[in-house]
């Protein structure tokens, strides 16, 4: 390519939170803006950039010569593992250390432009909701569009939306610890538009605290204190979805712009020249050799995401909920999965279930999905998976456990039909009872009929005339290509 060619072409810096979700979902929209002519800068942390390498091998992030990846620090102690940053240093860090490093790579990506014309300069920023902190101050500095992409529903983006509020009326912070045991959370909030039947806890979890000052609660409330400001807010959700929720925020915010599910856009471009995979983790695809092995819908898959933590006793409570349904289950436990200790189930129980079991570290989700053999998906309802589980027409069990999962929990059981939820305090003979009902039980038929729906609902939207096709088109040549 010419260099009056690479000059002439949109260059997008796409910034994600640093967090495995909020990852995969920017870079499957990253992808999509590179297939329609964007130069693409990715760019990650430091210590995520070196996680990937590892993961996907040391050339996974050469990238091509129009989609590069860039590293920025993130003021963090160092840490070698393949573990999850905590996420209150992480607030901290986005808040107070990431404007510098974040303006200096602007500067440079622009000056590389002028110096050596091997990039085009940078035409505007799509930065993760989270990061908008100071990703709008960035944006406004080099004169730049900037959307805001927030990689969870609409109904959990309202939620947040509204914690200013909810602060307002006093209902959080909490008074004290007892609001966490005395039903206070099952406050029912009915003002909130376009949401109906929500409770307190509902909402994102960050507003449980007692703290007026708590970092992570006063960060997600900041989240979204200046996303009018966004030349648009872009969901990962489709219109059919959450029309009610939807309709509210549009009038709320100049524009908004549902463009999911992404994965199915993706779809529609088999060739996609950059072929790297989207884990921190490596995968393992042994998974998929055993999954040929069972009958079409007869397997739980069982995974409980990136970030997600349980106790000891939990696990046990699963793992025997799982034995006694007598069921084939494909579990992923990852290594950091239960709370200060290693995650390692009973001699008898690995004894009791390997005939029908398969336990792994990892593995690539939406393949697992979307393998005929699996029937139900037992979930944490982080955002990404719900919208893996619908697309893949594969009804849930949601055992929600901090962030959006309650709310995304409360919308699959409650709003589609496709989840049962599993009680906080996990008891084993409650899994075995919900394992069954999802897998041969007649509610779990009906939720098999309309994750069906949904999933055909998901796959006009991302049509050739469908509204979430229509919506990307509109935010690349309304907003992204807008001269400023």
């Amino acid at each position: 390519m010419g260099s009056k060619e690479v000059a002439s072409k949109p260059h997008a810096v796409c910034i994600p939170l640093p967090v495995q979700s909020h990852i995969k979902a920017m870079l499957k929209f990253a992808k999509l803006l590179h297939h329609r002519g964007f130069h693409i800068t990715f760019v990650n942390t430091e210590f995520n950039h070196k996680r990937f390498l590892k993961s996907l091998g040391p050339n996974s992030l050469d990238g091509l010569p129009d989609f590069r990846f860039e590293a920025i620090l993130d003021n963090l102690p160092d840490s070698n593992d393949d573990t999850t940053q905590d996420s209150t240093l992480l607030c901290e860090s986005i808040r107070n250390n990431f404007l510098a490093p974040f303006h200096a790579l602007l500067a440079k990506l622009n000056n590389d432009a002028i110096e050596t014309s091997s990039n085009p300069p940078v035409t505007c920023i799509v930065s993760d909701g989270l990061m908008s902190t100071f990703t709008i101050t960035a944006a406004e500095e080099i004169g730049a569009p900037i959307v805001l992409f927030y990689t969870i529903a609409a109904c959990s983006f309202m939620g947040i939306k509204q914690f200013r509020a909810v602060v307002e009326k006093g209902l959080a912070p909490l008074k004290d610890e007892s609001c966490f045991t005395n039903g206070y959370l099952d406050t029912v909030i009915d003002w909130i538009p376009g949401m109906r039947d929500i409770r307190l806890r509902d909402l994102p979890t960050f507003l449980r605290t007692t703290n007026p000052d708590d970092l992570k609660f006063n960060f997600i409330m900041e989240a979204t204190d200046r996303a009018h400001e966004a030349s648009a807010v872009v969901l990962h959700t489709f219109d059919a979805l959450e029309s009610d929720v939807l309709e509210a925020l549009s009038s709320m915010f100049p524009c908004v712009c549902t463009v999911g599910p992404l994965q199915l856009h993706l779809n529609e471009i088999p060739e996609h020249p950059l072929k790297m995979g989207y884990s921190l983790w490596k995968e393992e695809t042994e998974c998929l050799e055993w999954l040929n092995t069972k009958a079409p819908n007869s397997v739980v898959y069982v995974n409980f995401g990136s970030i997600a933590v349980m106790t000891p006793q939990q696990l046990e409570e699963f793992g025997w909920g799982l034995e006694n349904s007598k069921l084939p289950f494909f579990w992923v436990i990852r290594p950091d999965l239960v709370i200060g200790e290693s995650a390692i189930l009973p001699p008898e129980f690995v004894a009791e279930t390997k005939e029908r079991s398969l336990i792994a570290g990892w593995c690539p989700q939406e393949q697992v999905l979307n393998h005929p053999s699996v029937g139900g998906f037992l979930t944490h309802s982080g955002w990404n998976s719900t919208v893996e589980s619908l697309t893949s027409g594969v009804p849930m069990l949601c055992w929600p456990i901090f962030a959006d999962q309650q709310m995304d929990c409360r919308y699959a059981c409650n709003e589609w039909g496709i989840g049962m939820e599993v009680s906080n305090d996990v008891k084993r003979d409650e899994v075995e009872k919900l394992v069954k009902e999802l897998m041969e039980g007649e509610k779990g038929k009906k939720m098999k009929n309309k994750v069906m729906e949904w999933k055909k609902l998901a796959e006009e939207a991302t049509g050739p005339h469908g509204s979430s096709s229509t919506n990307l088109d509109n935010l690349v040549n309304q907003v992204l290509l807008r001269k400023s």
